[in-house]
């Protein structure tokens, strides 16, 4: 123990106290979770800024960086920001500083950069050592009137300094920038608009207070992003994201097709998404390209210099350019969403998600208070000008009196209070006069100002007693930011179009992403599937796992898909791409798709769009359905046929063009013929019996057309055929029993 330390008392528990674990971590957790909404994440809805963007600006107003004075280094203002307003670290501010002067990152850029400050393809900016900043026309329109008590001031981390609560924002910027933050619990994300579009709509709603959202919208049309782009949201979409304040909306690269000449041509991509990092893009299309994910596309090339220029080059002249475009949009960031997520600090103090009008109230109300400031500011300049200009005029009017006073008092000061009757400060103004200022021209000067003041007081006083007065004004500045930022202005004109997505094929643009090519579709007894590369034209030579055999086998492309038909009665649909290679003996069923432990596959084959299906149960239920409603999107596949136990799902049998007859074979062998158009035609069901059994249940189905007669094979695949004269004693209505097959059927039952 050291000499320093107390002796213990009799109670050596008394210094520790019990604290209920729940509530301190509650309160210490709110306590971090409002720091981070009020102080870091949030953008504060008058001036559309977080705390660190705010101070970087101040400082930079500080060491008077406008736009017409010279460049500072960044490590000169990182280091002012940090010492005197952000005590954090300093790559967090340089990191913010930077992504204000990225004409790419922001719209309207706060901060006008020299030297290396990064670029589209996600390279960093160069040390704050390296780099210089000054203020854009923006910056100072955010701060101006900042030294006319516009704003409140509070004081900085350690007291020695005073911040601005919130800049006088003449410029919108909240909207025109955009902001994103995630804090605790909440988040924001606003994309940047067009700054003429925000001031027209200010316009309008300084109009028509209650104006709707539908007709703001009609001047704010959306997003207008640094990177330009398009934008292929519906329209109801856009409203129904500016009514709530969330939404998205889906943004695409900017593309045309260029002739190379013998009617070949190549793709140029002229714009990309806002906040898609170009090099990051070229690679992912490469490396989709290498894994043969986009067959359409022959080659890439970055030929971007200042300007984004990517090109595509197809595998040939006959890939149409909107489907090769298509499946780059689904596959790659060419696409990609920006959502909306208007949750800001109202007030500078309510996390709150606004609306499109509740946001430009915010905008509007802060610049009247400022307006209001600043011109009860400026009255009060004047009031005290006023005072001491009304002194120089009664000296002016009594000017030997007053050289009297001055020479011979002992107490000039309170003897021209008591003189003249004037205050202590025009008492002090007249003393402090200079013999040269006593001339007559001074006086006609001073006048003057005295009328030009006092006219000036009046106009004041009308201002701040009519608020209809404060919002021409407001008016007038906003159409005088408008006409700075407006769309013939380079930096103003819209550079994100609106457009409706093209109508393409989605079958084409999936098989787009897909290399064409023959395989053979192999299943085995026992559900395994493989697809081995070519059309193979011996089926006997497949290898499989020991007590396992060969089920069905096909040919088919690597772009079709395949329907999977099991016990249960359900349709399952697998990319011919999707199933493993040859190699081996394949994989099961059940680990491609979620098909149940209890059923087993019936048969499966080639989607072929436009067919229709016949589909039987164990017991003799059955009916017709078309193809394209048996395909499912999902890995639990699609359930058609309702069957219980112990009878199941069959049978299933094309329906030809043509057929017109149907004929069945029960287990008893009895065969039925009768026509096709007996049959409903379903979606999902049960069925209709077929064929009525005494005991066991259907063996076999076949569709023919009358005409042609019925044909069927033995068992060393010798045609056998019978003519429809020959079939007239088989001849019935559906759900008929049938008559003994007739001779040379063969003993397995099945026509083959």
């Amino acid at each position: 123990m050291s000499k320093n330390t107390p002796p213990p008392e009799d109670d050596p528990g008394k210094e520790i106290q019990s604290v209920d674990l729940k509530a301190a971590l509650e309160e210490r957790y709110l306590a971090y979770a409002l720091s981070t909404i009020m102080h870091r994440a949030l953008p504060d809805a008058r001036d559309g800024m977080k705390p660190v963007h705010r101070r970087i600006l101040y400082a930079m107003h500080q060491l008077k960086l406008d736009p017409a004075s010279a460049y500072k280094k960044c490590a000169k203002i990182v280091g002012d920001v940090m010492g005197n307003f952000h005590p954090h670290g300093d790559q967090a501010i340089y990191d913010a500083l930077v992504r204000l002067a990225q004409d790419f990152s922001v719209r309207y850029p706060l901060i006008d950069g020299q030297g290396n400050f990064g670029n589209i393809d996600g390279d960093n900016a160069a040390a704050y050592r390296y780099t210089e900043a000054r203020m854009t026309d923006v910056g100072t329109l955010l701060l101006e009137g900042i030294k006319e008590d516009a704003v409140d001031f509070r004081d900085n981390y350690n007291e020695e300094d005073q911040e601005p609560v919130v800049l006088p924002g003449a410029f919108p910027n909240l909207l025109a920038n955009g902001s994103a933050g995630i804090a605790v619990g909440m988040a924001t994300n606003i994309p940047p608009h067009n700054a003429a579009e925000i001031c027209d709509a200010a316009l309008h709603l300084i109009k028509y207070p209650n104006a709707g959202i539908e007709k703001l919208v009609d001047y704010i049309q959306g997003p207008d992003l640094p990177t330009g782009g398009i934008i292929v949201e519906p329209r109801a979409n856009i409203l129904d994201a500016y009514k709530t304040g969330r939404g998205g909306f889906r943004t695409r690269a900017r593309w045309h097709k260029e002739d190379t000449g013998r009617g070949s041509y190549v793709i140029a991509i002229t714009e990309i998404p806002y906040q898609v990092q170009k090099s990051r893009l070229i690679e992912k299309i490469a490396e989709l390209l290498i894994a043969k994910k986009i067959p359409l596309l022959e080659d890439i090339r970055d030929e971007s210099a200042e300007d984004v220029r990517i090109v595509l080059e197809p595998k040939s002249r006959a890939v149409d350019p909107d489907v090769l475009m298509e499946s780059l949009f689904k596959l790659t960031e060419l696409e990609s969403r920006i959502s909306l997520n208007m949750n800001v600090l109202s007030g500078g103090i309510t996390p709150k998600v606004m609306n499109l009008r509740e946001v430009l109230h915010e905008w509007l109300n802060h610049r009247r208070d400022v307006l209001q400031r600043r011109s009860r500011n400026r009255l009060g300049i004047i009031e005290r000008r006023l005072e001491v200009l009304s002194g120089f005029l009664i000296a002016y009017l009594n000017l030997d009196e007053v050289i009297r006073i001055v020479r011979y008092e002992d107490h000039p000061k309170a003897e021209l209070i008591k003189t003249f009757e004037i205050t202590d400060i025009q008492a002090d103004a007249i003393l402090n006069l200079r013999l040269r200022a006593l001339n007559k021209l001074e006086e006609v000067e001073i006048r003057k100002e005295f009328d030009d003041l006092s006219a000036e007081k009046d106009a004041i006083e009308a201002l701040l007693a009519s608020e209809d007065k404060q919002w021409e004004v407001i008016a007038f500045e906003i159409k005088d930011v408008k006409k700075k930022f407006g769309k013939e202005t380079e930096i103003g004109k819209r550079r994100t179009d609106f457009a409706e997505a093209k109508e393409i094929d989605l079958e084409a643009v999936q098989q787009a992403m897909i290399e064409k090519e023959p395989v053979t579709i192999v299943v085995s007894e026992k559900g395994w599937l493989r697809a081995m590369k070519g059309h193979v034209a011996d089926f006997s030579s497949f290898a499989f796992k020991e007590g396992d055999k060969l089920k069905t086998a096909f040919h088919a492309q690597s772009t079709d898909k395949v329907l999977v038909f099991t016990t249960t009665g359900k349709f399952y649909t697998i990319g011919a791409d999707r199933l493993p290679g040859g190699r081996g003996h394949g994989e099961p069923i059940r680990l491609i798709v979620d098909m149940d432990n209890d059923s087993d596959i019936v048969t499966a084959f080639v989607h072929k769009a436009g067919r229709k299906l016949l589909v039987s149960s164990s017991i003799g239920n059955g009916f017709v359905v078309p193809e394209s409603d048996v395909v499912a999107n999902t890995r639990k596949g699609r359930q058609v046929m309702n069957v219980k136990m112990p009878d199941e799902a069959a049978i299933c049998r094309m329906v030809g063009e043509d057929a017109d007859m149907v004929a069945t074979v029960g287990e008893n062998r009895k065969m039925l013929i009768f026509a096709l158009d007996q049959i409903p035609e379903m979606t999902r069901g049960k069925g209709v019996r077929l064929q009525k059994y005494k005991d066991g249940g259907i063996k076999d189905i076949t569709l023919f057309k009358r005409d042609d007669g019925l044909t069927w094979l033995d068992g060393s695949g010798r045609a056998f055929n019978r003519s429809k004269e020959e079939l007239t004693e088989y001849m019935g209505v559906r759900a008929g029993a049938g008559r003994m097959v007739p001779k040379g059927f063969p003993r397995s039952g099945k026509f083959g």
